[in-house]
């Protein structure tokens, strides 16, 4: 079986913090996501499950963190701009550009990356 590296998405995230059982095959890969993913997500638990959790997830998610580049920034925002009808956020483009340069396949399930390349795409 290939072991694939993954970067999250904030969505992949959420959907593994609720328990969404399409996300289970991922709950023991390691996890690498942006510190630009960290509000997203403690916003989403703070709202779902409460300050405590949100609190903790801050803290497990925030050692998963990787640094951005300039060249994925700049690329990412070059991205957004050719993307722009797509209303991508600057989370998922720097996250996608971070993936796509790394040689990780983005994991998500927002629609907007569905027919991407480099994107593992996982719905609810």
């Amino acid at each position: 079986m290939e072991i694939k590296n993954f970067f999250f998405d904030s969505y992949a995230i959420i959907e593994i913090v609720k328990g969404n059982p399409k996300y289970i095959k991922y709950i023991d890969t390691e996890i690498i996501l942006t510190e630009f993913n960290l509000p997203e997500i403690t916003s989403s638990i703070l709202n779902d499950f409460g300050e405590e959790k949100a609190r903790e997830a801050y803290q497990k998610f925030s050692e998963c963190t990787v640094q951005i580049s300039e060249e994925v920034l700049i690329e990412a925002l070059k991205f957004r701009k050719e993307n722009k009808k797509r209303e991508l956020s600057y989370t998922d483009c720097i996250g996608y550009i971070y993936a796509k340069k790394h040689k990780l396949l983005f994991l998500t399930g927002d629609e907007q990356f569905k027919d991407k390349e480099n994107v593992e795409f996982v719905k609810k």
